[in-house]
């Protein structure tokens, strides 16, 4: 197709995005029973780092639930903590519970709140509250299960976990705040974060001179690993995932000409894109063309074009969160011209709503899935925990605090829980697979790949199902 009949494809393509992304959006947080509420006692704004750490003092999740009933009793909750009322607060938040169970922040509190004023293990988690507010939710409810679990089965060698929440709105000078308030407080032992690569790198440098561990449930950048003894992740590097990617496509699509659709301003996406590069090249194949979706002048039209009469056979987008949006352009606009594949942060409910049927047959690479075990210890405890499936931010971010849990259980300080993860034989049950380290932080763990089909489970006409690799 030429540019020029593309252009009309493309203006209908945007305003067909336009209309998909309100009823997509409506649809997840109906799903997620979440919603916005800008009474929230935090104003992500103007939040100080004071306001940006709540063991249960304050809300930092906006209204998890539509439900007034559930509303005022987190509220009566927090404000019974605030108060030490710890006995009023687990009464509160059982209540809410009962209201509305798929509720995270809300267990983190109530867990905490049974605690009172007893001796516990603490750690923090960090996520990215103003600019996801969904991967939030995401990351702690692997948190917050591994919590209540621990907790239900007494404990730490018989001490509970508590858990602080930090809110660093994926900005990496305010998680190099957060992380030397971290490290001051002498109470937290680790950190489960934090949300992207270039957050995760601009902190790491802080815990490394602060001696005090962090596991990025999330950040898969190259330029993690071996960045210092005390920086340790639990989901897959890029290059676990860009060589899984090019196995696929060399393999079973008998490709190996693609063009890179990537963001030059995020860590990860140039990390992902590098690694593909030197993937394809190792068996026989080539970038044609890569296109910086952060571009000013990007157009999905032009590139597209481009990308087919440069001889493209696939196109690679390794977009971050940011540029998903013009990532799905490139959907719309190829209409199934050339075979798809995309990193972990296409793995979203919009790229289900908006890709639709252009999505169709595309392959993304991602740490863990939901249907490869669903009678898994952790799917059927997730399940009736929160009476709705998890995603991989989930599973990976329960990964990370397991770790912590078998570390503290080895020796409680902070110089212990890097030593127990750095050990040879140091090991975690998580999710699906057991959570082992390298020496350079990174984690032992193999990749799955998943394609969109047709399929109900998402309330959008099209899943993502694992793909059969053997």
């Amino acid at each position: 197709m030429s540019q020029k009949n593309e252009t009309p494809a493309l203006i209908i393509s945007l305003l067909i995005t336009a209309g998909l992304l309100g009823g997509g959006f409506w649809w997840f947080m109906q799903r997620s029973g979440m919603k916005f509420d800008t009474s929230s006692p935090v104003s992500l704004q103007t939040a100080s780092l004071q306001d940006r750490i709540s063991a249960g003092e304050c809300i930092l999740l906006p209204s998890e639930s539509s439900n007034p009933e559930f509303n005022s009793l987190k509220q009566a909750g927090i404000n019974a903590i605030a108060a030490a009322q710890y006995p009023e607060a687990v009464r509160m938040f059982e209540s809410a519970m009962q209201k509305y169970k798929n509720a995270p922040e809300t267990l983190i509190y109530l867990n905490n709140a049974r605690i009172g004023q007893r001796n516990a293990h603490t750690i923090a988690v960090a996520v990215p509250i103003k600019t996801d507010l969904a991967g939030s939710a995401e990351i702690l409810r692997g948190v917050a299960q591994a919590q209540n679990d621990i907790n239900r089965a007494g404990g730490i060698n018989g001490v509970a976990l508590k858990v602080a929440i930090s809110n660093d709105d994926n900005d990496p000078e305010t998680a190099k705040q957060l992380a030397n308030a971290f490290i001051q407080d002498s109470n937290i032992l680790g950190v489960v974060g934090h949300y992207a690569s270039d957050v995760s790198l601009a902190a790491g440098s802080v815990y490394n001179s602060g001696q005090l561990v962090s596991i990025s449930p999330t950040s898969s950048t190259v330029k993690l690993s071996g960045l210092g003894k005390y920086v340790f992740r639990t989901v897959p590097s890029d290059y676990v995932a860009a060589r899984a990617l090019v196995e696929y496509t060399a393999k079973t699509l008998q490709q190996k000409t693609v063009a890179v659709f990537f963001n030059s301003q995020s860590a990860y996406s140039q990390s992902l894109k590098s690694e593909f590069f030197t993937a394809i090249s190792l068996v026989g194949g080539q970038v044609s063309d890569e296109f910086d979706l952060s571009g000013s002048d990007f157009s999905a039209a032009r590139a597209v074009d481009q990308a087919r009469k440069s001889g493209a056979k696939a196109f690679m987008l390794a977009a971050n969160t940011g540029t998903l949006d013009q990532a799905l352009q490139v959907v719309q606009v190829n209409q199934k011209g050339r075979a798809l594949l995309g990193g972990d942060d296409i793995y979203t409910p919009k790229t289900l709503e908006v890709g639709g049927q252009q999505a169709e047959g595309m392959i993304v690479a991602v740490p863990w899935h939901i249907e490869s075990n669903p009678r898994s210890p952790f799917v059927v405890g997730s399940r009736q925990l929160w009476g709705a499936d998890v995603n991989w931010r989930s599973a990976i971010a329960y990964d990370a605090a397991q770790a912590f849990i078998a570390a503290l259980q080895q020796n409680p300080t902070r110089q212990g829980v890097q030593q127990a993860l750095a050990t040879a034989n140091f090991s975690a049950t998580g999710a699906s697979q057991t959570v082992r380290f390298l020496p350079s932080g990174d984690r032992i763990a193999g990749i799955q790949l998943v394609k969109v089909v047709p399929g109900t489970r998402s309330g959008t006409g099209f899943d993502f199902m694992p793909v059969d690799r053997n």
